[in-house]
């Protein structure tokens, strides 16, 4: 190898860990080593340049035991490091098949546990060998795949991925992203470099082996140096991607009130930036990216459905609402015991709890999902009179009224409901307390004043605290 190809993937990683420092300050860094070529060529760059910079430097590795040969890689990088005095940790993880197939659930386990290494060890950058030839991959994958701009973007030179490490302090940096394969296995070579090769590499069940071994060495045939030209269109689309990510945040920021998002200022948007909006709305709440067919089924029933309808869309970690023409965010709650499947109302009374107050300030009741305080108020209960009463709480079975007020007329809970603007998945977990067969207080309302005493004395405010989500 000439003494200009010898020098470059030094040069390239040098450029490139250095700009990371000066975007992103660090005093100590890891790296992801998998015992394999790229990853050994990123461990001997890392040691010289660490060692020139002052910059503590760590490795971590992650036993999979998804290959027989998994502990003679780990061993492997162990040694490696060994010999050149770097800091190694590994974590072993037990991989499942997931829906997304074993190879999907490994990269999360991995990932997640090269992120619990860096906050162990303090280290602030974790470094992985992804190159071009990488870049190339998934740019393809993700055009078969159909992916719109943030796919077809690739991958980032550095980012934070929370997401992936688990800490959104730690940053994620590919600084061979512009070294091709080729040249990191020739300055390897001409290293003297050691390194393993994982069988599962050659397995055609893979996506990614398919492209490696049939695909791409077709393109290198016709188009030689596609790797570069692809991941130059890849940061042409990053680019765009960026200014959409721009346009997004403005068009959230004007439709925004409060955690809601108003529907007719929705409304006037073209539809791509509704769904531009949309996808960034689900991205900083930290929701996983819905598909293209679910977001358009969302919007369709957000825009369709009848003013009165109680809309609800279910995502795999929470759901979508619509209230009074905003669309909120909830999480997906499971369901209380003391809840009722609402067909049974009218047909099977199902009891609630039943207790008596001897004085506590709080009383818990997990099945209904929260505290029932007891406040020492100017207005509320006789005391004596509230130990006296065999209370219940339950949840509603329709057409309890309540009259919160002297000066107030009685009305159905519904009608408090709807003029307080408590949207209806909350008023399904709001529960009442009863003593025998009279309403004494409803979550979200408040008390009935036909039973509060008059006159001088303590009285016994109740206050619903919902259990935190």
């Amino acid at each position: 190898m000439s003494s200009t190809h010898a020098g470059k993937v030094p040069a390239v990683f040098a450029q490139a860990v250095g700009s990371l420092r000066d975007t992103h300050p660090f005093s100590s860094m890891a790296i992801a080593c998998s015992g394999g070529l790229d990853s050994m060529v990123l461990l001997r760059l890392a040691h010289a340049w660490a060692a020139g910079q002052g910059v503590a430097l760590h490795a971590f590795h992650v036993h999979h035991g998804l290959s027989p040969n998994a502990d003679a890689w780990l061993g492997h990088c162990r040694q490696a490091c060994t010999a050149l005095g770097i800091a190694f940790d590994h974590r072993r993880v037990e991989v499942f098949k997931g829906k997304d197939g074993t190879e999907a659930a490994a990269r999360k386990l991995r990932y997640r546990a090269l992120g619990e290494m860096c906050v162990a060890h303090g280290a602030h950058v974790l470094l992985t060998a992804h190159h071009l030839d990488d870049q190339a991959e998934t740019v393809l994958l993700q055009l078969l795949r159909g992916s719109g701009p943030a796919g077809l973007a690739g991958m980032d030179g550095a980012n934070r991925a929370p997401g992936l490490l688990g800490d959104a302090g730690l940053v994620m940096a590919r600084p061979l992203l512009a070294l091709s394969r080729a040249q990191l296995e020739e300055h390897a070579r001409a290293e003297g470099l050691a390194w393993v090769e994982d069988e599962s590499n050659s397995d055609p069940r893979h996506a990614r082996n398919a492209l490696r071994h049939g695909v791409m060495p077709a393109l290198a045939a016709s188009f030689p140096g596609y790797q570069a030209r692809l991941a130059r269109g890849a940061a042409h689309v990053q680019a765009a991607q960026r200014i959409l990510d721009e346009v997004a945040a403005q068009d959230l920021a004007a439709c925004l009130e409060g955690e809601a998002v108003d529907l007719a200022r929705v409304r006037q948007l073209s539809r791509e930036r509704t769904d531009n909006m949309l996808r960034h709305l689900f991205h900083v709440r930290g929701l996983a990216m819905p598909s293209t067919a679910w977001l358009a089924e969302m919007v369709s029933q957000l825009f369709s459905a009848r003013e009165d309808a109680q809309l609800k869309v279910t995502h795999p970690s929470c759901q979508i609402r619509r209230h009074r023409g905003k669309l909120y965010i909830t999480p997906k709650l499971p369901d209380l015991a003391g809840m009722r499947d609402p067909d049974d109302i009218g047909v099977l009374v199902k009891e609630g709890e039943s207790f008596r107050w001897n004085g506590e300030s709080a009383l818990a009741f997990p099945a209904y999902g929260g505290v029932l305080h007891f406040d020492v108020a100017t207005e509320g209960f006789d005391p004596v009179w509230l130990r006296s009463r065999l209370l219940t709480i339950d949840f509603r079975q329709g057409g309890e009224r309540l009259k919160p007020a002297a000066n107030r007329p009685t009305r159905s809970l519904k009608a408090h409901y709807q003029a307080l603007g408590v949207p209806a998945w909350e008023r399904e977990r709001a529960p009442l307390v009863w003593a025998d067969r009279e309403l004494l207080f409803a979550a979200g309302i408040g008390m009935d004043c036909r039973h509060l005493a008059a006159g001088q004395g303590e009285r016994i405010a109740l206050r619903w605290v919902p259990e935190a989500v």
